[in-house]
């Protein structure tokens, strides 16, 4: 599951966009969507990993059951959407880089499973080490 959302922060990176990838998976471990941080791309502030993720997935009835794999902590928009439609399990690539509202939502009953993952560690740290300004763009820290 990470591999997909990976594969997506790193297409977000050859595109000259900020690597962050995110992938949605349904009760039964299907992938309903994937996508890529494109803020850069789109000039688009709203389409974050997991905003990517979620509409490439499509309507859905119920998101119960749901696993949002992300490459980085989800910010707190993205965990607004989280909660917001009941997706139930969060898996999280790294959260050294940045660290969003996780806490937030393991306190609010969503499953939430940080790796620590090398490869997403070292993605991010070398993203914000080359590109700084666009970085705290990106996190609303101008």
């Amino acid at each position: 599951m990470l591999a997909i959302a990976i594969a997506e922060a790193q297409i977000g990176l050859a595109e000259g966009g900020i690597p962050i990838g995110a992938a949605l998976f349904g009760p039964s471990g299907e992938l309903w969507g994937r996508g890529h941080n494109r803020r850069v791309q789109d000039g688009d502030p709203s389409v974050h990993g997991e905003t990517s993720a979620f509409r490439a997935a499509g309507r859905r009835r119920s998101y119960v059951g749901t696993t949002m794999v992300t490459t980085l902590s989800p910010c707190w928009y993205c965990s607004g959407l989280v909660r917001q439609f009941g997706i139930s399990k969060v898996v999280i690539g790294e959260s050294r880089t940045f660290t969003g509202g996780h806490d937030w939502l393991a306190e609010h009953g969503v499953e939430v499973v940080v790796l620590d993952d090398p490869e997403c560690f070292s993605l991010m740290s070398s993203f914000i080490a080359a590109n700084p300004a666009l970085w705290y763009e990106d996190i609303g820290a101008v």
